[in-house]
C-alpha cells in the first residue's frame, strides 16, 4: 500500500478504507511516513472531509496507535469527561471527584494550556507536589483506591496524535472536524473509559465560534462513539464569556475549592451538576438524569466530593494541606483594578482577548516551552449584563514583577464591550445529543 495513492484518493474526493487509514496513522506513530506526506494527507482531509465511517475508522486507528488501558476488571462502566476548552473552564476539577464520590470510577486524561485557553494539568500543578505523570501501574492503583485520577497523556497513549497534532498546528488544518474528532476520541478512549460526556463549547472564548460549528462537532463525536461501540453524551454550551470569576491557575483552584464546598459561581455549579447527572447514569450509579443530579447535590452538601478531591491530590503527590487551608497558597505581589471605560452595561466579553490578557500576566503559554507563573491571573468583578459606571472596577489583575501588566490591562479592556442597554441573556446549555 502506497501513502501516495491514499493521499491522491482523498485529494480527489474518494473514500479511504479502514486499512488505508490505519496504514497512515500507524506510519505517523512509528515515523515511517515522512512529515511532508502526512501534511499532504491532513490538508486533503481538511479540504475534502471524511464521512462518519472514515472518521470512526480514523478514531479507532488513533486509539490503537499505542497502549490502550483495559479497565473492565476495575469496573465495566468507567466514565470520563472532555471539554473542547474555554477561558475559566475548571469544570473537570469539580466534576471528576464529585462523580467519584457518587461511586463511579473516573479515569480522566487531561491536557495543558496552549493558546488562550487554560489547561487542567497546569491548574492542578498550582498545588505543590501534584504529579500529573503517573505510571500505568500508579494510574490503575489510583482508580482502585480513590476511584479517580487526573493525569497527562503518557508517551505511549495515542502517540500518532502527538505527531499529527503538531503537524496540524503548523499546516492550518486544526479546525477540521474529522481530525478534531479522531484526536479527541482517540486519546480519550485509549485511557479506557466505557463512556464519555463531552462539553462542546461555542463562542468567543473557544475554537467553535458558532452554535452550528459546535453542533457539527458534537454530531461527529457522537457518530464516532457509536462506531466504536461506546456511549457518549455531548453538551453544547456557551463560552461567550469566561466561566466563573477566576482566570489563572492558582486562582482557579481557589474557585474549585469554593465549588466543592457548595459556594461556587452559579454558571459553574449549573454546568457541573448537569454533566455529573449524565456521568452517573452512564456509570450505573443513577437510574435517571434527575437522580444523578440529586447524587451530585448530596456529595457536595455532605463534603464527600471535597474529601475525594483531597484524596486524589494526596495520592498524586500533592500537598492536600493547601486544599484544606487555601491561605497557604502563594499570592501574586500586586492586585490592580481594571476600570470600566464608560457607563452602561457589559454586552460582550471576548474570551480570546481575556485569555491572552492572562497570558501577558504570565498565567499561560505563548510557546510550549514557556514557564507558567501559577500565582498570577484575573479576578472578574463584572460580567455580561452587569451595569457599570465609568471608572468602576470591572476586574482585578493579580500580577508579579515579570508580568506584562500594561499589555494585560489594555487587552482586557479591549475585550469588554459596554453599551447603553443590557444584552440578551444566552442559555448556558444550548442543547445536548447522545449516542444512546
Amino acid at each position: 500500500m502506497r501513502v501516495y495513492d491514499c493521499i491522491k484518493k482523498k485529494r480527489d474526493g474518494g473514500k479511504l478504507s479502514a486499512a488505508e487509514i490505519e496504514h497512515i496513522v500507524t506510519g505517523a506513530a512509528n515515523e515511517s511516513i515522512p512529515d511532508y506526506q502526512l501534511a499532504a494527507f491532513l490538508m486533503a482531509v481538511y479540504i475534502r472531509g471524511m464521512d462518519d465511517e472514515e472518521t470512526g475508522d480514523y478514531t479507532r486507528a488513533m486509539m490503537h496507535s499505542g497502549d490502550v488501558f483495559d479497565l473492565s476488571a476495575i469496573d465495566p462502566k468507567t466514565v470520563d469527561k472532555h471539554s473542547t476548552g474555554g477561558v475559566g473552564d475548571k469544570i473537570s476539577l469539580i466534576l471528576a471527584p464529585s462523580v467519584a464520590a457518587g461511586g463511579a470510577i473516573v479515569p480522566m486524561m487531561s491536557g495543558r494550556g496552549l493558546g488562550h485557553t487554560g489547561g487542567t494539568l497546569d491548574k492542578l500543578e498550582a498545588i505543590p507536589g501534584y504529579r500529573v505523570g503517573l505510571s500505568s501501574e500508579e494510574f490503575m492503583e489510583a482508580l482502585k483506591k480513590i476511584g479517580v485520577a487526573i493525569i497527562g497523556q503518557t508517551g505511549r497513549l495515542a502517540p500518532a496524535d502527538k505527531k499529527l497534532y503538531a503537524l496540524r498546528d503548523v499546516t492550518a488544518t486544526i479546525s477540521s472536524i474529522p481530525l478534531i474528532t479522531g484526536s479527541i476520541m482517540g486519546k480519550k478512549l485509549a485511557a479506557g473509559p466505557a463512556s464519555i460526556v463531552m462539553d462542546v463549547k461555542w463562542g468567543s472564548g473557544t475554537f467553535m465560534r458558532t452554535v452550528a460549528d459546535a453542533r457539527a462537532l458534537a454530531a461527529s463525536l457522537t457518530a464516532a462513539a457509536k462506531h466504536m461501540g461506546r456511549s457518549v453524551t455531548c453538551y453544547i454550551t456557551d463560552m461567550n464569556q469566561p466561566l466563573g470569576f477566576m482566570i489563572g491557575n492558582m486562582l482557579e483552584i481557589l474557585e474549585v475549592i469554593d465549588c466543592l464546598h457548595g459556594r461556587g459561581p452559579a454558571d459553574i455549579m449549573e454546568l457541573t451538576r448537569a454533566q455529573a447527572g449524565s456521568m452517573l447514569v452512564f456509570a450505573g450509579k443513577a437510574k435517571t438524569y434527575d437522580e444523578g443530579c440529586a447524587i451530585f447535590d448530596r456529595v457536595i452538601a455532605d463534603g464527600s466530593a471535597f474529601n475525594k478531591f483531597c484524596d486524589m491530590v494526596a495520592f498524586q503527590g500533592g500537598d492536600a494541606g493547601y486544599v484544606r487551608d487555601p491561605a497557604k497558597f502563594r499570592r501574586a505581589e500586586k492586585r490592580i483594578a481594571v476600570p470600566a471605560a464608560a457607563d452602561g452595561y457589559i454586552n460582550t466579553m471576548d474570551g480570546t482577548s481575556i485569555g491572552i490578557s492572562a497570558i501577558y500576566l504570565g498565567g499561560g503559554r505563548e510557546k510550549s516551552e514557556d514557564i507558567i507563573d501559577h500565582a498570577v491571573g484575573i479576578e472578574i468583578v463584572k460580567k455580561c449584563g452587569d451595569a457599570v459606571k465609568k471608572g468602576e472596577t470591572i476586574a482585578w489583575m493579580h500580577a508579579n514583577p515579570a508580568s506584562r501588566l500594561d499589555e494585560a490591562m489594555a487587552k482586557y479592556q479591549s475585550a469588554i464591550d459596554i453599551k447603553s442597554k443590557p444584552p440578551e441573556k444566552l442559555p448556558l446549555i444550548v442543547e445536548w445529543m447522545s449516542s444512546t
